[in-house]
């Protein structure tokens, strides 16, 4: 049976006085991919950073809840905030790769954690770029500048500089919108690939990406969350009116 290595409960976050979460229950499980959905502004992408605290560097946000990773508490006192996003790594919308090497990039976590022997770099680089499904583009100019390949190529070097960590959990905002419809598929079989190796979630616009790839599917709107379940299940038969209409284009 897969673990629950997320377990997140009455999670409510404020921006000042304004509370934009509203009492979030969500688990994830090991091996699976969730799909976090619903339209702009509706709380998704502002979720998935508490699961890493990337919401530590806003000003003014205070958040409120239960988040356990592995059961041990993501906002403790004692929990190291870089150990923390070793194993929740994340990938943006916008492609960032550093300016540097497609080498220099993938090898940097590594670097930073004390690694230096040049064949275990050479070997994790390589592993990593496989992983991502981008080494037959780029293994004949790993000392090229990651700026300089497309933003397809770039997205896949940011995910295999996270891969090459070795994170537990993955958190993706959206990260196929500013591509093209090939690397996104690219993207999409990647992530398939992986999943077995990792917990994978993913925020979508794509109604189509989130039934193509997720396991499970999280309908939020307005800072709550509507409705949870298997993906199937929420596509083809929802529980809730909000859900039907969302998933039929009534509005978002």
């Amino acid at each position: 049976m897969t673990e629950k290595i997320i377990k997140t409960h009455d999670v409510r976050l404020y921006y000042g006085e304004k509370e934009a979460l509203h009492g979030i229950n969500l688990d994830f499980k090991e091996h699976e991919i969730t799909a976090l959905i619903g339209p702009s502004g509706c709380g998704k992408s502002t979720y998935l950073r508490c699961l890493n605290r990337m919401n530590d560097l806003v000003n003014g946000v205070t958040i409120t809840g239960s988040f356990q990773l592995d059961d041990q508490d993501i906002y403790g006192s004692k929990q190291d905030v870089v150990s923390l996003r070793k194993k929740v790594g994340m990938v943006f919308q916008q492609p960032n790769p550093f300016p540097f090497s497609v080498y220099d990039n993938v090898a940097y976590g590594l670097r930073v954690q004390g690694i230096k022997d040049p064949k275990i770099l050479d070997e994790r680089v390589e592993e990593s770029l496989k992983e991502a499904a981008v080494w037959d583009e780029v293994k004949d100019d790993l000392h090229k500048n990651a700026l300089s390949f497309s933003g397809g190529q770039q997205q896949r070097i940011c995910i295999a500089r996270l891969l090459a960590v070795k994170p537990e959990v993955i958190l993706l905002d959206e990260p196929t919108s500013a591509l093209d419809p090939i690397s996104s598929a690219k993207i999409e079989e990647m992530l398939l690939r992986i999943k077995d190796e990792y917990t994978i979630i993913i925020v979508t616009h794509s109604m189509k990406q989130a039934s193509r790839i997720s396991d499970k599917t999280a309908f939020m709107l307005n800072g709550d969350l509507v409705e949870y379940g298997a993906t199937k299940k929420i596509f083809l038969n929802p529980e809730k009116q909000e859900t039907s209409d969302y998933l039929n284009g009534k509005f978002g």
